[in-house]
């Protein structure tokens, strides 16, 4: 059978020197915006479930003192930085296609975001509704973002 990421896994891609890595930047800020939108959208849906989860109110939320402005360019750099190690990994993995990134994104949100959240819920003994709705909005927005930087090559 063979891998998604080339006939000898991952080393296919990065051991060869050839194999340079074209950034679209275009296409990773095209990527994070889609994200933050599609972040907005979640939350705006799962906000009630989410405030349950956190043991907030909407009125401690809106009194925090924290510069939504702040909070919400926070928010769109880490996604652009993200969207940045999803285009690095699809290219150094094989042919750089939508669907190449939408694997590669879920394959680091299984193997670094999923586990990170795990860990951090147990002992926070957090609900597993709210790793649901947060690891859920982070499965989801990688896929949405590996399946732009992936399908958007530069020329």
């Amino acid at each position: 059978m063979n891998s998604p990421f080339g006939e000898n896994g991952m080393e296919v891609g990065m051991a060869n020197q050839e194999s340079m890595v074209k950034q679209n930047y275009l296409a990773i800020v095209v990527a994070a915006i889609a994200c933050f939108l599609f972040e907005a959208g979640w939350y705006s849906i799962f906000l009630k479930p989410w405030l349950n989860g956190t043991g907030r109110t909407m009125e401690w939320l809106v009194n925090t003192g924290v510069n939504p402005a702040f909070q919400y360019a926070v928010a769109l750099v880490a996604e652009a930085v993200i969207a940045l190690g999803i285009s690095c990994l699809t290219q150094h993995t094989g042919e750089q296609t939508a669907s190449r990134g939408i694997m590669v994104a879920a394959m680091l949100w299984f193997c670094f975001v999923l586990p990170v959240f795990c860990t951090e819920y147990i002992f926070e003994v957090r609900p597993w509704s709210l790793l649901c709705i947060n690891a859920g909005f982070w499965l989801l927005g990688m896929m949405v973002m590996g399946a732009i930087v992936g399908a958007w090559k530069k020329k």
